[in-house]
């Protein structure tokens, strides 16, 4: 997606080439190969292959998911700060009852939307989902990885 495309809900997901792509394909290939390998000429030496390469596909896979628990705990402060910043004054003790899941998706409102879409999610217990799709002004988020 273009940055100068508008960002919406049908459109806010990202893509990450070189890992979804490359990697994670890569990764199954080498698995794939060893496996086959291992199998059709068993030996300690095709069994430590089939180990590595599995090895090597979940640290890929971890290290992707490491690098997006950070991006969440950032967003998590990041909003917390915004809500304090933009709650009224009688909704703002109710901050710490956001789930992780509200609050990242509560980034994409806008400031005007805010206060008024935070209280309902906190009164009907919106998922992500329900808070991204309620969202009328959406505020774009082009550094997601």
């Amino acid at each position: 997606m273009a940055k100068n495309t508008p960002q919406t809900y049908a459109n806010h997901g990202r893509v990450d080439p070189p890992f979804q792509f490359f990697l994670l394909p890569l990764g199954l290939a080498a698995i794939i190969m060893s496996a086959i390998i291992c199998v059709r000429r068993p030996s300690l030496r095709s069994a430590l292959w089939v180990l590595l390469s599995v090895g090597l596909f979940v640290l890929a896979g971890k290290a992707r998911g490491y690098a997006i628990k950070v991006q969440d705990r950032v967003i998590r402060l990041e909003e917390r700060l915004r809500l304090a910043m933009l709650l009224p004054e009688s909704l703002r003790p109710r901050i710490g009852e956001f789930t992780e899941g509200q609050l990242i998706a509560l980034r994409f409102a806008s400031d005007a939307e805010l206060p008024a879409l935070a209280q309902r999610a906190l009164n009907e217990s919106l998922t992500k989902k329900q808070i991204k799709m309620a969202i009328q002004n959406w505020r774009p988020d082009h550094f997601r990885v």
